[in-house]
């Protein structure tokens, strides 16, 4: 009776070593799969498509800022947070905005004006509209003016415009 205890415990012990061996290797090969396609597609996708907004906003006006080098992004140091009037009732929103630009000397520049480039952006944003802003083409339209004013005060600051998008990363209304 002795024998059959150990034997069964034996088997016992085998078969959870199986299990254990094999439920590691699905997960090596799970995770190895996985940082293949998140790593290893990601950076040929996003070149051209780099590459493709270059080569349309060159074509696109003379008078845009310098293409050279690669893009670079500035993140304004707080989000925007405002009330927008609305047909029904007033709505809050919060916005998180990036600035798109090129060259570390323009990344320098646009650092030192961050206090000038908030004000340009939270005039365009108190204009705003809560019926406007649930479509998609009245975000564009505000992303589109918000572009416009803060090349506008750049222009006035340094003489340049500098910034070539702003980007909204985070849009909350309620």
């Amino acid at each position: 009776m002795a024998e059959e205890e150990l034997k069964m415990e034996e088997g016992g012990k085998k078969k959870k070593l199986i299990i254990i061996i094999i439920a590691a290797v699905v997960l090596l090969a799970g995770g190895g799969a996985a940082a293949y396609f998140l790593l290893g597609d990601s950076e040929e996708v996003t070149t051209e498509v780099v590459e493709g907004e270059a080569e349309s906003t060159e074509e696109a006006t003379a008078s845009a800022p310098s293409q050279s080098g690669s893009a670079l992004y500035v993140a304004m140091p707080r989000p925007f947070v405002f009330n927008v009037p609305g047909s029904t009732r007033d709505r809050l929103v919060e916005i998180k905005v990036q600035l798109m630009l090129r060259g570390y000397d323009n990344e320098e520049q646009i650092k030192m004006h961050i206090p000038s480039i908030e004000g340009a952006l939270l005039r365009v944003f108190s204009t705003a509209n809560a019926d406007d802003l649930v479509t998609e083409a009245g975000k564009i339209a505000i992303r589109d003016s918000a572009l416009k004013e803060v090349q506008k005060k750049m222009q006035e600051i340094t003489g340049k415009q500098l910034v070539e998008e702003v980007l909204f990363t985070g849009f909350v209304m309620q």
